[in-house]
C-alpha cells in the first residue's frame, strides 16, 4: 500500500468542530505536526475536509 505524510499547515483556531475532529484523528494537534497515514479512501475523505489546512507528501 501507498504511504502519504499528512502535515498540519495551518492552524485549528476558529475551524468547525468537524475540522478539529478530523485533524485529531489523524493525530494532528497543532502546525507542523505530520503523521505517515496509508492512502486508502478513507484518508481521502478526511484530507477533503481539511484540504485548506494541510499539506500531503508521497512517502
Amino acid at each position: 500500500m501507498e504511504k502519504v505524510k499528512v502535515t498540519l499547515a495551518k492552524s485549528l483556531i476558529a475551524c468547525s468542530k468537524k475540522q478539529i475532529a478530523t485533524a485529531a484523528t489523524l493525530g494532528l494537534k497543532k502546525p507542523g505536526d505530520s503523521s505517515v497515514q496509508v492512502n486508502d479512501a478513507c484518508l481521502q475523505g478526511k484530507i477533503k475536509v481539511i484540504s485548506h489546512l494541510v499539506k500531503v507528501e508521497t512517502v
